[in-house]
This record gives structure tokens, C-alpha cells and sequence, in this order.
């Protein structure tokens, strides 16, 4: 009956050789989501029995509802962060939004003393945290680390010559 044209090309997806995501902070994230959630709609459905002569009625229990389901949102904008590394960059994804940064722009890649995340070294001496490449993943981010090292090398000689 309905008849597809020919489809077009899908624009070719860049390729990465590298994407990390934090394990245990997405983990912790996901748990607090839902706790918060639980609590916030057993508070707002157990309201409306109050024996302290508080009256409670059927919009405010939604209301009370509404707002624990917020927030539990707004926790798990804390399992966005999120880090690629192809040919053609890096894009780092932190809680708000994605960055871009092309190899010819990026100085390095390391882990400050006393801090909790990676961090992306730029040119003029500015930095982008890197979310997703937390301490206290341990072998993960090293790993991630190592990884990202090593292509780096290879992307920013490669483009050296």
C-alpha cells in the first residue's frame, strides 16, 4: 500500500576507537535515583493520613510525587558523562552537554593530584574535566587512561607528518 523510495546514504558515523563511561558513579547514581524516587511517591501516596492536622489533598500527594520523580531525574543526569576518542578528536560529554576538540587543539590528557576526574589539556592552558574518567573506577580508568594515551600518540603523529 505505501511504497518507500529509494533510501538515501546514511551519512557515515564517525568511528571511535575509544568510548568511556564511569562504572561506579553511574552504579551509585542509578541507586540514589531510585531511592529518592521510592521515597518521594510512598511520601506523597502515605500523606494524605497525617495525624499532625496537616490536610493533604489529592494535588498536593501529586505535587509531593512530582517532585521526588524530579529530582530523581536530575540524579541521574550524574550517568551522562561520557568520553570519545577517534581519528578525528575527542568529544567529551559531561553532565550538561558535548564538546568537541580536534587533536591539533589538544596538549594532553592527565589526572591531578587530589582529583577526582581526568582532565583534557588543551592549547593557551585551558582544560575540559573529563567525567567519565574517575579515580575511583581504579583499573577502568586506568585502562582508559593507557588507551587514550596511545592514541594520541598515534592520531597527533599522524597528523605531524
Amino acid at each position: 500500500m505505501f511504497k518507500r523510495g529509494p533510501q538515501p546514504p546514511a551519512a557515515e558515523a564517525p568511528q571511535w576507537d575509544l568510548e568511556v563511561r564511569p562504572r561506579r558513579a553511574v552504579r551509585t547514581a542509578r541507586i540514589v535515583a531510585a531511592v529518592i524516587a521510592v521515597l518521594f511517591v510512598l511520601a506523597g501516596v502515605l500523606s494524605s493520613n497525617s495525624a499532625t492536622g496537616v490536610n493533604f489533598r489529592g494535588a498536593d500527594q501529586v505535587a509531593i510525587i512530582c517532585f521526588g520523580l524530579l529530582l530523581a531525574g536530575a540524579v541521574l543526569l550524574l550517568t551522562r558523562p561520557r568520553v570519545r576518542v577517534g581519528p578525528q578528536g575527542v568529544v567529551v560529554r559531561n553532565i550538561l552537554g558535548d564538546n568537541e576538540f580536534r587533536w591539533a587543539d589538544i596538549r594532553g590528557v592527565a589526572i591531578p593530584d587530589k582529583k577526582a576526574w581526568a582532565r583534557l589539556e588543551l592549547a593557551g592552558d585551558e582544560y575540559v574535566p573529563m567525567l567519565a574518567i574517575r579515580v575511583n573506577d581504579k583499573d577502568h580508568a586506568a585502562r582508559a587512561m593507557d588507551r587514550f594515551r596511545e592514541l594520541g600518540a598515534k592520531y597527533t603523529a599522524a597528523q605531524q607528518d
